[in-house]
């Protein structure tokens, strides 16, 4: 029989947003998904624009216009409305409504786009009340019928495959993580004003000390593991792709090749892990889309048994995908 088609819609049509729409649209066409709604605050015309001309990821590969309601692209109209409240949206028919705005940290976010008449929801983060914290390739045995779902963070993405897979192998006692991370939005570019003093300074200029999500999320989507794995963060000062460096003390003895070779192993045959043993820099990753790419110069053990792998992802490219992927599990 064939597969039935499910249609999506997009609240907020920001990096992630217009991340998941280009992925739709080049390299992950004929997925069975149909984009048949977009909703976003801004100016259609400045959508339009930021999503024919990106500085990450280029200038999109076709035809991109506008009318009154439409995105138009390669020919294809997709509506588009310009609501501040999800839940005053007609979606009725809509199968997952992805919310990628970035302000629904909550359980309210999701039920507002419930209300808009949207069967199902994926948060593209963090999102405390959320029905289930999914993260493929660590828990997606969890997923069922529920109607909110959060896709956790892109560095969680990152971390909780790679931390699931070496504890089913090798037990993981404990352990730190540190996301060398690209600035985002959430920085300003010129020194202003910032809840956390470190984040205040501009983002293009300075290595930022600050924290992440990772490590809290590690323990909803790995409960056994909770409190095992310690997170932070270092904000540098490049625009796309990031890093994560594990150190684990596991349970059983590892070894540097019987660690590499599973991971390149695996690699060859899922969609989240990806290898290499190229003397590769960050930009060399961008577009990749793996939850993580693994590399296999830098696995190394010490004397006394600390683990570490080290392995790159793009938090944007990679974590858009990752949603698609979760999306169609939903629909």
């Amino acid at each position: 029989m064939p597969q039935q088609t499910v249609k999506i819609a997009i609240n907020g049509f920001g990096r992630i947003g217009r991340s998941i729409l280009r992925a739709l649209l080049t390299s992950r066409r004929d997925m069975g998904i149909e984009l048949v709604a977009i909703n976003d605050i801004a100016a259609l015309s400045s959508c339009a624009y930021l999503f024919q001309y990106d500085s990450i990821f280029g200038p999109y590969p076709g035809e991109v216009r506008h009318d009154a309601g439409h995105l138009i692209v390669d020919g294809r109209k997709i509506p588009f409305t310009r609501l501040p409240d999800i839940s005053a949206a007609d979606f009725q028919g809509v199968d997952v409504l992805l919310e990628c705005t970035g302000a629904a940290g909550g359980r309210g976010g999701g039920q507002r786009a419930l209300a808009s008449g949207a069967r199902r929801v994926l948060i593209s983060g963090p999102a405390d009340g959320a029905d289930a914290t999914i993260v493929l390739g660590a828990n997606d045995a969890q997923l069922a019928d529920q109607a909110i779902v959060s896709n956790a963070s892109c560095t969680t993405n990152a971390l909780a495959p790679l931390v699931a897979q070496i504890d089913r192998l090798w037990g993981v006692q404990s352990g730190h993580m540190t996301t060398v991370h690209c600035y985002t939005g959430s920085q300003p570019t010129i020194d202003r004003p910032h809840d956390d003093l470190a984040r205040s300074r501009a983002a293009a200029l300075s290595m930022v000390p600050t924290t992440t999500s990772a490590g809290r999320l590690i323990g909803q989507v790995l409960p056994h593991l909770a409190g095992r794995i310690e997170a932070r963060a270092i904000r540098v000062p490049t625009a796309s792709v990031s890093a994560i460096d594990l150190t684990v003390q596991t349970k059983r003895a590892a070894d540097v090749d019987a660690v590499n070779a599973h991971f390149q192993t695996l690699a060859g045959t899922s969609d989240i892990f990806g290898w290499t043993t190229a003397p590769l820099v960050s930009t060399d990753l961008r577009g990749r889309p793996e939850s993580l790419i693994i590399s296999g110069l830098e696995t190394s053990l010490s004397q006394t048994g600390l683990l570490r792998i080290f392995g790159w992802y793009d938090n944007e490219w990679g974590f858009s995908n990752r949603m698609i992927d979760l999306a169609l599990r939903m629909g």
